[in-house]
């Protein structure tokens, strides 16, 4: 575990699931990590993605780079959706977009996109948060807002396509009878989906 990281007994929120559908809500705050601090937020998604269907663990790291970077790691190992919450605004402590992209292997943009835009919606200053979200070999890497508010609305933001991209890193890969002819739309480029 990260430097800095703590979890305690009562960190475990579970929806009775198997493996598949696990996650790890990385809380990102120097406060919740040295215990000086109640977390608002960590609890907020592990509700919420719990009435999704994941078993739900929940770990508390300093706003230090290479601790939020090994807790990733660390959380990748173990659950295939990882999902921080924290550090994605504009201070100098604010690190867990440089920790996230320092440790995944492809970004997913538009899902950050996505969330980005159904911020605006409610706040201008959605655009200034700068949450990433890629993949870590069959994990997915989702960086959301420190506020419970914001993070639980940019988590329902891409539900929809969130079991989905899970679902695909975790593989098969063949897509069996699948070839980029196969879905070419009618400009004779392959579609975007995969």
């Amino acid at each position: 575990m990260a430097p800095g990281a703590r979890v305690g007994s009562d960190d475990q929120v579970t929806a009775g699931r198997d493996a598949a559908r696990a996650a790890v809500v990385i809380t990102v705050s120097d406060g919740v990590a040295a215990g000086v601090r109640e977390d608002a937020s960590g609890p907020a998604v592990a509700e919420r993605l719990a009435a999704l269907g994941y078993a739900v663990e929940r770990v508390a790291v300093a706003d230090d780079r290479s601790a939020i970077s090994e807790a990733i790691v660390a959380a990748a190992g173990r659950a295939p959706l990882v999902v921080t919450t924290g550090g994605t605004g504009l201070t100098p402590r604010d690190v867990t977009p440089e920790a996230t992209l320092d440790v995944v292997e492809r970004v997913v943009p538009g899902l950050a996109e996505a969330m980005r835009a159904a911020g605006r919606a409610k706040t201008p200053l959605a655009d200034l948060g700068r949450g990433v979200v890629g993949a870590r070999g069959g994990s997915l890497v989702v960086n959301l807002p420190g506020s419970p508010r914001g993070a639980v609305e940019s988590l329902e933001a891409i539900e929809a396509v969130l079991g989905h991209a899970v679902e695909t890193l975790a593989g098969p890969f063949d897509h069996a009878g699948w070839t980029g002819a196969d879905r070419a739309d009618d400009t004779g480029r392959g579609s975007a989906g995969g």
